[in-house]
């Protein structure tokens, strides 16, 4: 059947109890499924959108994130596809009042996706058709989106790790010891450390099946029974009975934290907690960076540094951007919108605002005007998402063979590599350069190859295997077939060395503005991009290996709250 042109097609995954009570609405009523589904949706977003944020309702299956997805492929699903035929707008307004709790983002990875579109259907239904299960039943189905993310919380209390905790302590320390003085008020350092806090608490979260074990754990202590919906009431209010119960949950002792770690494993998530840790921090750095942009604070430093992941801006002198409140439609102001949609600007969420970069003063108004011929720097950013957009001005102005001190080198290796191929193509290198690099990438492949060779003959693999492995070393592709083949953890660790040139400028915008070809700029655009990503990625991935090493399993029931 073709879909209404008016209509967009999309699928949710519901409980079957939530299908069951579904197809009992479509029954009383006498309606099509889909004529059901848009009707229940439209009553529930006008709902939703009449409420405060805080107490539009969720269902507590989106905060358990039940029916769970199957972890292995041929395990059985427990929920069941339900087909949605609405508009387009309709899904964006029912997303924007649907539950999304800290860490989880609608396009991510398996724990970590969020389900606005779930959340908002199955909440629809079940204020129109209570609807129960095994898992579910006793359980109170309705809660508001504060007391839900408290329940989250609470989750993430009693399995928090030993970086987060750490963090945790520090700021809670620094807040009683500035709570009962009127002249004492953090330094930068310790305004930070609240701030990244906040964000831990708040933004940033690691997922897990074991995360949502403990939140359905203390969802059966306190949303069961006759006192459900007072504990409702004091996860809402979060009030001094919240604030006690956060803390106990946050420092219980070892019986307690086994209580609420019923029927997880006792797997160590301290590299994951690391790694929530960086996140929050770096969340905290680009809002810095973004107040840098704006002239909000730091107006006065040429070089910025961004940290995490520790890399040097340079500021492109002359060049701002505008914070911009927008209009009642929740636009750009003219002639803003303008520049943005002709590709001249760059506009990213700022506050309360929208930001426009980068724009030079002038003296007719509005005050500011698109940098000339800045459309080449900014093409690679139209597949970008908004929300990433200052990370993309970011990458722009990275200085990309800064010269640390000793105390300052970043443990990463914050430059531009250029493969040879691509260099020389832009006149960059010459043939030889071009050859020569290629001849070392492969040396070094090679090299790594026998290094895991060794580390397999270590690791007892047999002689006829090892001699098949030898006898690959002359293609890299047959060779990481039969490595993985050998030994899937080890052998998944061998990739061939590309030829690789580093970029000897500085950013991409100081090269724009001495006049680089434009083809050369957009393409320095796009590969710092890449690869500021691929370093702030590899970053998380040492902090989270870092934690892992540092903080061992242990019992924390000895520690004190500061």
């Amino acid at each position: 059947m073709p879909v209404h042109p008016e209509y967009t097609e999309t699928n949710v995954r519901v409980p079957f109890c939530a299908f069951d009570a579904l197809t009992a609405i479509t029954a009383r009523e006498g309606a099509s499924r889909d004529a059901t589904v848009r009707r229940l949706l439209a009553e529930h977003i006008d709902r939703q959108e009449q409420e405060d944020p805080d107490d539009r309702l969720t269902h507590i299956s989106t905060v358990l994130r039940y029916p769970p997805p199957p972890r292995w492929r041929k395990d059985p699903r427990q929920d069941r596809p339900l087909r949605l035929r609405v508009s387009a707008s309709l899904l964006e307004r029912a997303r924007a009042v649907s539950l999304l709790l800290p860490g989880q983002y609608e396009r991510a990875f398996r724990d970590y996706q969020g389900r606005m579109l779930t959340d908002a259907v199955v909440t629809a239904i079940a204020v129109a058709e209570p609807f129960t299960d095994e898992f579910l039943d006793g359980l109170l189905p309705l809660l508001r989106h504060r007391a839900a993310r408290n329940l989250w919380r609470l989750a993430t209390a009693g399995l928090t790790t030993g970086p987060e905790l750490d963090l945790l302590d520090a700021a809670d320390g620094l807040r009683r010891a500035t709570a009962w003085t009127t002249d004492t008020v953090p330094d930068e350092e310790g305004q930070r450390l609240l701030r990244v806090a906040t964000a831990l608490e708040e933004d940033v979260a690691w997922h897990s099946p074991a995360r949502f074990q403990v939140a359905a754990n203390i969802a059966r202590d306190l949303l069961t029974g006759p006192q459900a919906k007072d504990n409702e009431r004091m996860l809402q209010e979060e009030g001094e009975a919240w604030d006690d119960l956060h803390q106990d949950t946050l420092h219980a002792d070892q019986a307690q934290r086994a209580y609420l770690k019923w029927g997880t494993t006792s797997y160590d998530y301290s590299g994951r907690g690391g790694a929530a840790v960086w996140r929050a921090e770096r969340q905290v750095a680009l809002e810095d960076f973004e107040d840098w942009l704006t002239g909000r604070i730091r107006t006065d430093i040429a070089d910025y540094v961004v940290q995490p992941p520790g890399w040097v801006l340079s500021g492109a002198a002359g060049w701002h951007a505008a914070a911009c409140a927008l209009t009642a439609t929740g636009r750009l102001p003219q002639p803003y919108a303008a520049w943005a949609d002709e590709g001249r600007v760059l506009a990213f969420p700022y506050r309360n605002r929208q930001a426009v970069w980068p724009l030079q003063r002038r003296s007719n108004p509005p005050g500011f005007a698109p940098v000339s011929g800045a459309e080449a720097l900014l093409a690679a950013a139209a597949g970008v998402r908004p929300e990433q957009i200052t990370r993309y001005i970011e990458a722009l102005l990275v200085d990309w063979n800064h010269e640390f001190d000793a105390e300052d080198e970043p443990d990463l290796r914050l430059a531009l590599d250029v493969p040879v191929g691509k260099a020389y193509d832009f006149g960059l290198i010459s043939a030889e350069e071009r050859q020569r690099a290629m001849a070392e990438a492969r040396e070094a492949t090679l090299k790594d190859m026998d290094h895991l060779i060794d580390t397999l003959t270590q690791a007892g693999l047999d002689e006829e295997d090892l001699q098949e492995l030898r006898d690959a070393r002359g293609s890299a592709r047959h060779f990481a077939s039969v490595a993985a083949r050998h030994d899937r953890w080890i052998g998944s660790r061998f990739g061939v060395r590309k030829a690789m040139w580093r970029w000897p400028g500085l950013s991409v915008a100081d090269e724009f503005r001495a006049g680089t070809s434009t083809d050369l700029v957009r393409w320095l655009a796009t590969a710092a991009y890449a690869r500021g990503s691929l370093i702030t990625e590899q970053a998380m991935q040492r902090a989270a290996s870092e934690a892992f090493d540092r903080y061992a399993p242990r019992d924390r029931s000895s520690r004190r709250r500061v």
